[in-house]
């Protein structure tokens, strides 16, 4: 009685509740309780009733779809968070993770959205999840002199590139090539683009973080010693905390960059090009990245061959004629910018005067779409016989795409152990497998999930083997799952995204998170057994 006599004072001693709608009647609620603990911990400087949002509040499901970018989970049945934490402050974190922790509820970080599983903001196993929505958080201040930017995890590939560019036109980051992603999650999964084979990877160009470890105490690289910040750096930062912010260090570009886009059918030679685009795709100056992509269209395959060279049209095509004059770029092909522009055409804005403060815009340009999409790494070059065999199955299939992505260059150099992204020398390419479409319901999901496996397994004989790898960034639920949050489940998909690196990620997180409190369908386990 005395308990639930306080619940009610409490209630009238905090407005918050009256804001959120929630019923002070009943002490034992989950839900009630998580909010009395939010309000405890809540700062007047810095109210959190600001950030809160129920299922009663009039902005749950606005909030909630906002930052979904796969409609497959926006669909009535699929579950939704008990409450929703907009984050406006660092506080806001803190006090979320201590009371999630205290009443052991799970917790779910978005930053950005491009989840193409929705473990971000979905729980498959518990009853009462919270999410923590970090999109307010998204301050970046660009650092000239020291060549670096602090980014808060909220913030955008493309409010970061249109930062950077407004400081200056010699700088750049090298992260992916969709304007709309989260940096949170982008960098903490490796994070790749099309510097990579000149910069390597997102993670490989971080100086510092800032974290909010279990306990609801804020962290820098110094504080949070060298093993977690590895572990931050490519191992997937919600296994670990919660990140706050990312101080990247800026790489130099030149004032013209060139870029083209060339499409070759089959009638115009397209699987011999390939044949040659694997055999030295890998091996081109670092200065130069060819994405392939080959897709079926009206009953036969074509394949775009999109580039970004780090330079100016005369020496990219001096460098074209002598490596892979089986193109047959031309001077017209290529299009010299600037390196903004050059974000702005791989970001498919290709007519030349879309002003860059598009990069600003945090909705999808292609809007929502039902999606999945898988990985693969490739070691060796897949013959001409093969591939006209893979090119009937595409035909057949008519729906799936894939994008070819080489390796080589400072990827190459780096070694897999520097970070938890393992997947560095030895690969020729990474492969991303996509299939999209609009039809809604369950039937039309399988029919569509049902032609990418299809695909997928015509491909086994021609990538990595044990394990077949796979990009942590493209996580897919069919690599593995671990709702029990057990070491050998866990390993499954672990080591096909992390190889020999999964082992030391396991020992970071059984030292910083012994209860294994974030957690979620792919997380890296705890396990008691091993030691530091």
């Amino acid at each position: 009685m005395k308990a639930l006599e306080n619940a009610i004072l409490l209630c009238a001693a905090f407005p918050i509740f009256s804001l959120i709608s929630v019923s002070c009647t009943n002490s034992s609620s989950v839900e009630y309780n998580f909010l009395q603990c939010l309000s405890n911990h809540s700062h007047s400087s810095n109210p959190i009733s600001e950030a809160l949002f129920t299922p009663k509040s009039a902005s749950f499901s606005s909030i909630l779809q906002s930052y979904v970018r796969n409609l497959r989970f926006m669909t009535p049945t699929i579950p939704k968070p008990m409450v929703i934490i907009a984050a406006k402050h660092e506080s806001h974190v803190q006090a979320t993770v201590t009371c999630a922790k205290t009443l052991g509820l799970e917790i779910r970080i978005r930053s950005g959205g491009h989840d193409y599983e929705g473990v971000s903001y979905v729980s498959r196993d518990a009853k009462d999840f919270i999410l923590l929505d970090m999109f307010n958080l998204r301050s970046i201040y660009v650092d000239l002199a020291d060549e670096s930017a602090w980014v808060q995890s909220g913030a955008i590939l493309g409010e970061i590139f249109y930062a950077i560019f407004k400081k200056s036109k010699y700088h750049a980051f090298p992260a992916g090539v969709c304007p709309t992603i989260g940096a949170g999650g982008h960098f903490t999964g490796g994070g790749y683009g099309n510097m990579m084979r000149k910069y390597g990877l997102s993670s490989d160009n971080i100086v510092d973080a800032k974290i909010v470890n279990v306990n609801g105490t804020i962290l820098d690289r110094k504080s949070m010693r060298e093993d977690l910040f590895w572990a931050i750096r490519g191992g997937g930062g919600s296994s670990f905390g919660v990140i706050l912010a990312w101080k990247i260090k800026l790489v130099r570009v030149p004032a013209l960059v060139t870029v083209f886009d060339v499409k070759k059918t089959l009638a115009e030679g397209a699987t011999d090009i390939l044949v040659k685009w694997q055999q030295i795709a890998d091996k081109l100056d670092n200065d130069l990245f060819i994405r392939a992509v080959p897709k079926p269209v009206n009953r036969t395959i074509e394949v775009s061959f999109v580039s970004l060279f780090l330079g100016n049209s005369d020496r990219l095509l001096k460098l074209m004629n002598q490596s892979f004059p089986q193109l047959g770029l031309e001077k017209k092909d290529c299009i010299e910018m600037s390196w903004i522009q050059s974000v702005l055409f791989w970001a498919d804005y290709r007519n030349g005067t879309t002003p860059p403060d598009v990069l600003l815009n945090r909705v999808p340009s292609s809007g929502k779409v039902f999606l999945k999409r898988k990985s693969d790494y490739v070691k060796e070059p897949i013959s001409k016989t093969d591939l006209e065999a893979l090119w009937k199955v595409m035909i057949e299939i008519g729906e799936v795409m894939m994008l070819w992505n080489p390796y080589g260059g400072k990827m190459s150099e780096i070694p897999e152990t520097a970070t938890p992204f393992p997947h560095r020398a030895g690969n020729l390419f990474k492969i991303q497998y996509s299939v999209n479409w609009k039809e809604e319901g369950v039937e039309a999901t399988k029919k569509y999930l049902r032609l990418m496996k299809k695909l997928f397994e015509a491909m086994t004989p021609h990538v990595s083997k044990n394990p077949r790898e796979a990009f942590y960034n493209y996580r897919d639920l069919d690599v593995g799952t671990n709702l029990k949050g057990g070491y050998t489940e866990a390993k499954v998909y672990g080591t096909k995204y992390f190889k020999g690196n999964f082992e030391r990620l396991v020992r970071i997180k059984t030292a910083v998170d012994p209860e294994n409190f974030f957690r979620n369908e792919q997380s890296i386990p705890t396990n008691k057994s091993m030691e530091l």
